[in-house]
């Protein structure tokens, strides 16, 4: 009689982990989250620095009272072609945002380049005249001070959503609050950005 009902018993359990998958892939890879409740980061923004693609020291304190937009940015990637949307961003909407790129070889080795092979490449294929930092890391022990901010609610108040691919986007306000979070399928120029800005 159990050997008969095994199988029925390995289905049904099959079924209930696809289901458990499939819920914690959803809620891993939701497109867009926003600080709908205004909330307040817990450290300020404005303490953060990093270093630019170039080797010099920039502190956030120069961008209080604009727009950023952080990006983690590849060169190798699927999404690569939305360096053209992040500088026409930038040139389209410069007086209300500063895109912020962030080159990171998080995900399956697409960003293998040194800083100064990164930056020829955006020069060359995309003009890119946004600020560019050195190669970064956005998740896991090694996180950029930068990431950490960005997807740790002790930091920025509400949100714990890290990238979970190349081309992931975090907006920032004037005032330093982390407005919102979208993944890489949300491009530059959509509706869902520009709206916010």
């Amino acid at each position: 009689m159990m050997i008969k009902i095994l199988p029925y018993l390995l289905l049904i359990f099959a079924i209930g982990v696809g289901v458990l998958l499939m819920t914690s892939f959803k809620a891993k890879t939701k497109n867009i989250i926003l600080n709908t409740n205004n909330i307040a980061p817990k450290k300020s923004f404005y303490e953060l620095e990093a270093i630019s693609i170039d080797g010099k020291k920039i502190s956030f304190d120069q961008y209080k009272n604009k727009k950023i937009l952080i990006v983690n940015v590849a060169s190798k990637c699927g999404y690569t072609y939305q360096y053209e949307g992040l500088q026409k961003l930038q040139d389209i909407y410069q007086d209300k945002v500063i895109v912020l790129g962030f080159p990171a070889n998080d995900f399956f080795n697409q960003e293998p380049g040194s800083n100064e092979e990164i930056e020829e490449f955006c020069e060359i294929n995309y003009g890119i005249t946004f600020q560019m930092f050195e190669k970064t890391t956005t998740k896991g022990k090694k996180q950029s001070p930068v990431y950490q901010w960005l997807t740790n609610k002790d930091f920025n108040g509400w949100n714990a959503q890290q990238p979970t691919w190349n081309f992931c986007k975090y907006l920032v306000n004037e005032k330093g609050e982390l407005v919102g979070f979208f993944n890489s399928k949300i491009k530059p120029l959509s509706e869902e950005i520009t709206s916010l800005l």
